[in-house]
């Protein structure tokens, strides 16, 4: 069957992209100091704009991308982004300064897409009863490539230097791309331009049970986001040996793992028993594992709390993939994975945001009450909204 082929060519492809999305990620503040800054807060304030920066151009120019998918076909935008991102992040190794560089991580921002769009090629050649073992499958590739860059960065900063790690990293994208280049087909009727105007606006009105579905993938990111700029401040206040960055680092990959355990599976129950349902269940588990977290009086705790919001975030990902493959008429679905992709990227970018001023404004243990009554707002208004469940319902009686 062409989707079993197909995922066991694009998990690699994915694990390749987001190694190479993460590698930078170790050593970000000591190469933003070897470009001429030395002052403590000038750098940290230089690595949260240029860490920022990627989210902010992917954000605004995702729905653009996912538009042309559906045009010239989703192969065509994975080769484009391959390409781009490649060629501009091994430019990034010859930057003489930090605003050089701001501005190649906002042009590279500009070419990313490739993970939704590998997504949304492999929802549409997926059977519905396969959908969620297929992408939870495929979610963990981009999980795996996450958890090892940092550590594969960590290491090829010393062997190659900093400047290195750039031209390593272009070099696994454009390897990706190839990967694509050769090894996935994909027949593309491609669309003219004639009499589209007039029915874009109605065809978009399909995509309007989605919204919620949208809105669910952002806060997901959100919730993932919106600790992670002050984990090392909170685990100072409930440990206090001297292995910190250590029991930082487990804390961040316990999340990680556990996502790799909940996609897939949670995939497969989805599968059985509706998306919906498993969404609803997802985030009220993951509402509820900030409550160990914002509790802990030790170290453990915490990592079991982070274990468990992992795992259910893991489910809720899939979840969110197949509703969008199930509800977008198939002429808009690249168009429906390019919307939900600029949402989590708003997740991404919003998530960090939040959490550092509520810190510095309120108290660092609120960042989890608030992220947890977004949650149970989102569960509510997925499990209230009457267009979702009608939207299902109609698609499961026409299949």
């Amino acid at each position: 069957m062409y989707w079993k082929r197909s995922l066991w060519i694009l998990w690699p492809a994915n694990f390749l992209i987001a190694a190479g999305m993460s590698l930078i990620i170790p050593f970000l503040p000591l190469y933003i100091e070897k470009l001429g800054v030395h002052n403590l807060q000038q750098v940290e304030h230089w690595t949260g704009w240029i860490f920022s920066a990627q989210f902010i151009t992917s954000f605004l120019f995702q729905p653009l991308w996912g538009s042309l998918a559906d045009r010239y076909g989703r192969k065509a935008m994975l080769i484009r982004s391959a390409t781009g991102m490649g060629a501009i992040t091994a430019l990034m190794g010859f930057a003489t300064g930090p605003g050089q560089l701001l501005i190649l991580r906002l042009i590279n921002g500009l070419f990313s897409g490739f993970i939704s769009m590998s997504i949304s090629l492999q929802a549409s050649v997926t059977p519905d009863e396969h959908a969620g073992k297929s992408l939870g499958t495929l979610q963990t590739g981009q999980i795996v490539g996450t958890l090892v860059g940092p550590l594969i960065g960590g290491f090829l900063s010393e062997v190659f230097g900093f400047e290195g790690v750039f031209f390593v990293t272009g070099g696994l994208t454009l390897i990706a791309g190839l990967v694509v280049l050769f090894l996935i087909h994909e027949d593309v009727t491609v669309k003219t331009k004639k009499g589209q105007k007039q029915k874009k606006k109605k065809e978009y009105k399909a995509l309007r049970p989605l919204f919620p579905v949208f809105i669910a993938a952002a806060i997901t990111q959100l919730a993932m986001m919106s600790i992670q700029p002050i984990i090392t401040l909170y685990t100072r206040t409930i440990y206090h040996g001297q292995h910190l960055t250590l029991i930082v680092g487990l804390i961040s990959a316990v999340t990680g793992i556990a996502n790799l355990i909940g996609s897939p599976i949670l995939g497969r129950i989805g599968d059985k028993i509706g998306q919906r349902k498993v969404l609803i269940f997802s985030l009220i588990m993951a509402t509820l594992a900030f409550l160990p977290q914002v509790l802990a009086t030790n170290v453990k705790v915490l990592l079991a709390g982070r274990f468990l919001l992992g795992l259910f975030i893991g489910g809720m990902i899939p979840s969110l993939n197949i509703l969008v493959k199930k509800l977008a008429p198939a002429h808009l679905q690249a168009t429906a994975f390019g919307l939900s992709s600029s949402a989590r990227f708003l997740g991404n970018l919003l998530g960090p945001l939040l959490g550092t001023f509520i810190a510095a404004t309120y108290n660092i243990k609120d960042i989890f009450y608030i992220t947890m009554i977004f949650l149970l707002i989102n569960m509510v208004s997925i499990a209230r909204n009457k267009k979702l469940r009608l939207a299902l319902s109609q698609q499961k009686k026409a299949s």
